[in-house]
């Protein structure tokens, strides 16, 4: 469940930094593809950290980076990323992946 209250306060008093993207970086592999996908839900700093740390463990995930202000998460895999895992992931954390952005 989100930190963030329904008026897009954060409940855990961990700072808002709303324009600021922040990058999980891990091994870089080969072949890397860099996909955005838009999340609802995301607020505050503490959103970020929340984001980048699911989706940063998942499997062939190299790199993260959330884009609070433009409701973006831009993940670097190696390979093609798997959708569905990361949505998931997501979802998990209390946010809502609502598609890969144009």
């Amino acid at each position: 469940m989100s930190c963030c209250t329904p008026e897009g306060t954060c409940g855990t008093n961990a700072g808002t930094n709303a324009g600021t993207a922040t990058a999980v970086a891990v091994a870089v592999a080969d072949t890397t593809v860099s996909t955005a996908y838009r999340i609802s839900g995301m607020t505050c700093g503490h959103c970020r950290t929340a984001i980048a740390t699911v989706v940063g463990a998942l499997d062939g995930v190299v790199s993260v980076d959330v884009d609070l202000t433009g409701g973006l998460v831009t993940v670097t895999t190696v390979g093609e990323p798997h959708d569905d895992a990361i949505a998931a992931a997501i979802d998990e954390a209390g946010y809502e992946l609502t598609g890969r952005a144009a």
